[in-house]
């Protein structure tokens, strides 16, 4: 059933305090509020709801709301819900009338609301947040014509792949799924497998390193053992059968792969974790998706807003995602862009229009491009503070399908956090000039006058 708006009624009016009466309208977050277009939201995803009887859907404003705020304050979603019951900021943000001491929804719902929303409508998130930049003058349509693209590692919460550990966590699967389904098996291995993974860890990196091979290997031939063993007294069960293939799959893809493989699985519980090779050295390597950003060139009055950012599954070469980028960049601002400036990984991109510059290029004559060249590094920073203020660096949402919801959440809460410190700025501008403007006047009249 759609979403039903809150209804107040006469006695709440007579017995509880408004929140407009109690917060400060001045305040970044009620402007920032009045700002967005809510209507827009009820408009994109309604659609995805249906007009049957049943209980209503969660109010549209209450989820936008908060996902925006989880991610402009960096927050999980117990987090999010814990300070939306406490912070009245919060709630007028989220479109509460009077302040409220029950949380309306349950955590799990914020991942329902995603997963029915889904990562092509979470697109409206982003592109009101950038209608919201241009209404409070943080940024000009037109610094929408010229952009900066580049790709990072959007990596997930899994732990870092070794071998004995991910031939450890097959082992307790198949236990569990024995236990479960009551198959007693011929031997669990869980001791055996434990004890095997403390000696790899206390003999890899030491003159052992052999005998930890030996380790590893004898791990592998227990967690055979126990596939087979339970494959055995599966077949002909058509339920257990059903129950045990999702299971089985991706135990039998780590048993096949080898150490030369492409694709290889690093996480039993998210198959679609990538390797991203990374020139650092602190990480050589990184384990989640590839994502592609873009932002303004030129730095507004607000700062450098993210105006595209997408999830490129696959490990693409940095060249083929330009399009897209460039595309969904046009989508959501309704500008066309004119030219894009990248650095040196998108070589042999092909992309006739628009006009693609790579940084380092000589013999550019024009010097708006060679300044707006040279502010390419400036992407950097932006996609640092998409890692340490927002939810890039280790996020949690599940399978292929949450790591581009995420991106696109990240985008968005980006630019609310830069709208919340314009419109801070702006306020305490506006504050200064008004109390500066009587002692102006007063030092007029009181100039003294000569006979």
């Amino acid at each position: 059933m759609r979403p039903k708006l809150p209804s107040i009624t006469r006695n709440e009016d007579l017995f509880r305090s408004r929140l407009d009466a109690i917060v400060d309208g001045r305040h970044e977050l009620v402007r920032l509020a009045g700002l967005i277009d809510w209507a827009r939201f009820d408009a994109a995803f309604g659609g995805l709801y249906v007009d049957k009887p049943g209980r209503p859907g969660l109010p549209t404003r209450l989820m936008a709301g908060l996902h925006l705020l989880q991610h402009a304050k960096g927050l999980s979603d117990d987090a999010v819900c814990a300070q939306w019951l406490e912070n009245p900021y919060f709630q007028v943000f989220c479109g509460e009338t009077y302040f409220q001491h029950k949380l309306p929804l349950d955590r799990s719902s914020m991942t329902r609301w995603r997963a029915r929303i889904g990562e092509d409508k979470l697109e409206e998130l982003l592109a009101e947040t950038l209608m919201a930049a241009q209404k409070a003058k943080a940024v000009d349509a037109g610094k929408f014509e010229r952009i900066t693209i580049d790709t990072t590692a959007q990596t997930k919460a899994v732990a870092h792949p070794t071998d004995s550990g991910l031939l450890l966590r097959p082992v307790e699967w198949l236990n569990r799924f024995a236990r479960r389904h009551g198959l007693v098996l011929r031997q669990s291995f869980v001791r055996l497998a434990s004890r095997a993974r403390r000696e790899v860890a206390r003999l890899i990196h030491t003159r052992g390193h052999k005998q930890a091979l030996r380790e590893v290997r004898r791990m592998r031939t227990f967690v055979g053992r126990l596939y087979r063993d339970i494959g055995r007294k599966v077949v002909g069960r058509p339920d257990l059968e059903a129950a045990f293939r999702p299971v089985a799959e991706p135990i039998a893809r780590l048993l096949a792969q080898k150490a030369g493989d492409p694709n290889k699985l690093y996480a039993l519980h998210a198959p679609e974790v990538e390797c991203i090779a990374k020139d650092k050295a602190r990480t050589r390597y990184e384990f989640g998706v590839k994502a592609s950003f873009a932002v303004t060139n030129a730095r507004a009055k607000g700062g450098q807003f993210i105006v595209g950012a997408q999830a490129c599954p696959g490990l693409p070469y940095d060249g083929h995602t330009l399009q897209s980028q460039i595309a969904q960049v046009e989508r959501l601002t309704g500008a066309t862009v004119e030219r894009a400036y990248v650095d040196r990984g998108y070589r042999g991109h092909r992309l006739a229009a628009p006009q693609v510059y790579l940084s380092n290029t000589r013999g550019i004559a024009s010097p708006t491009i060679k300044r707006e060249l040279r502010r390419r590094s400036a992407v950097e920073p932006i996609i640092g503070h998409t890692k340490a203020d927002g939810k890039l660096e280790r996020h949690w949402l599940r399978g292929a399908r949450g790591d581009a919801i995420n991106v696109i959440l990240v985008a968005a809460g980006h630019n609310i956090r830069l709208l919340l410190a314009w419109l801070r700025i702006y306020c305490a501008l506006i504050l200064t000039m008004l109390s500066a403007a009587p002692a102006r006047t007063s030092m007029t009249n009181d100039r003294p006058t000569f006979a």
